[in-house]
């Protein structure tokens, strides 16, 4: 089993008499993209901001590349990159000299490394204009080519779609995807764009009230719920009447199809059923249940941040 690249250990955090965080547990691993979600209000913003060290810790701990933040705080440090919030550059200077300037601080940056960065999120074209004339997704941009430049090992992004059109989406989903797979670069991502997300993600990680209530697999098979099965058959109301009795369990037609709720193994053996009574099957769709849906079951509420 590979090492994970950042390990939360039993983090706490508590402000006055308020229990903010409670005793979070998870890891991150190379070359996988972790979707961070969370209510309003449940903690995300304030365990990103321990994790990167903008926030004290009041117990815990986390674990960079077997470094504590708690205990070896500078080398720990350099092996991520981040976008907390909004990225904060220099409107006066340009593209370019904003990216320079932030280099400095850090050992080893070449000028060959500036341009690749530059080049992987396609800012080319605008990089020596002063970043006041920059739209906010090129701003975003500018800030994911930023917490890229010192090649971090873990790479922490809070809505790194923020301001982008639907084509800055897609491209800036497609190069996340590829810095994880091609440079096993283990990267957290938060958005309440629940749709990208599932896109983008291979695990996600939902927080309500300071505490972790799941981890899944974005892509994994739930054979044990019910799913809505849509059934395009003829005659439909033959089709109805044999399913309720067979199988004892609620049928509807709508919108000439039958809709009927089954756990996985049970749609080949309806199927089977009404083939074996002449009903003609036209086509089965069973409905997967996406992320927004899962989400919203899990948090109860219609709110994220």
């Amino acid at each position: 089993m590979t090492d994970p690249a950042m390990k939360l250990i039993a983090l706490e955090k508590t402000i006055g008499k308020k229990h903010i965080i409670k005793g979070l547990d998870f890891s991150i691993y190379p070359g996988e993209v972790f979707g961070f979600l969370g209510p309003n209000g449940a903690g995300k913003t304030t365990t990103i901001r321990m994790m990167v060290g903008l926030m004290k810790i009041t117990s815990g701990d986390v674990i960079i590349q077997g470094k504590s933040i708690q205990s070896n705080f500078k080398e720990a440090i350099r092996e991520v990159g981040a976008i907390v919030e909004n990225p904060e550059m220099y409107p006066f200077m340009s593209g370019w000299k904003n990216l320079v300037h932030y280099a400095r601080m850090m050992p080893g940056i070449t000028e060959e490394r500036i341009n690749e960065v530059i080049q992987l999120v396609g800012l080319e074209k605008v990089i020596k204009d002063k970043v006041g004339r920059y739209s906010l997704g090129m701003r975003q941009r500018l800030g994911i080519a930023q917490a890229l430049l010192h090649n971090p090992s873990v790479l922490i992004l809070d809505e790194p779609t923020n301001g982008l059109d639907p084509a800055g989406i897609k491209e800036i989903r497609h190069y996340i995807r590829r810095l994880a797979e091609e440079d096993q670069v283990a990267v957290i991502v938060s958005s309440h764009l629940l749709a990208e997300m599932e896109l983008m993600c291979d695990r996600i990680g939902v927080i309500k009230n300071g505490e972790l209530i799941a981890i899944n697999e974005v892509n994994e098979q739930d054979t044990t719920t019910l799913q809505e099965v849509h059934f395009f058959v003829e005659p439909i109301a033959q089709a109805k009447e044999i399913i309720e009795q067979t199988f004892e369990i609620d049928a509807k037609i709508s919108d000439k199809k039958l809709i009927v709720s089954l756990d996985h193994a049970t749609i080949p053996k309806v199927t089977k059923k009404l083939a074996l009574e002449d009903v003609s099957i036209y086509g089965v769709q069973a409905h997967k249940t996406n992320l927004e849906e899962k989400f919203m079951a899990m948090i109860g509420e219609n709110t994220i941040e």
